[in-house]
């Protein structure tokens, strides 16, 4: 049982170590007014970044560093026959 216990934490910790963290991609900003300039960059919509700004203070922008996830994807290319 506890070799058990031993390879099943190998295995998680090998599965752990084999994951890359990315930071996530989202369209709007909120800046809120709390006397400095804080971000926050965690809103899919608009609506939704209003929707925490109103009450607290602060307006929402375009994140300028969004790149849409059609974006990101790099289009394959084809070898070409000579002709």
């Amino acid at each position: 049982m506890r070799y058990f216990f031993f390879a099943l934490g190998i295995f998680v910790v090998t599965a752990a170590i084999g994951t890359c963290a990315e930071a996530q991609n989202y369209p709007w900003c909120a800046v809120y007014d709390v006397g400095d300039a804080s971000y926050n960059c965690g809103f899919v919509s608009r609506d939704q970044c209003m929707a925490t700004v109103s009450g607290i203070g602060g307006f929402c922008e375009p994140n300028t560093q969004y790149q849409s996830p059609a974006a990101l994807v790099r289009p394959k290319s084809r070898a070409h026959s000579p002709g």
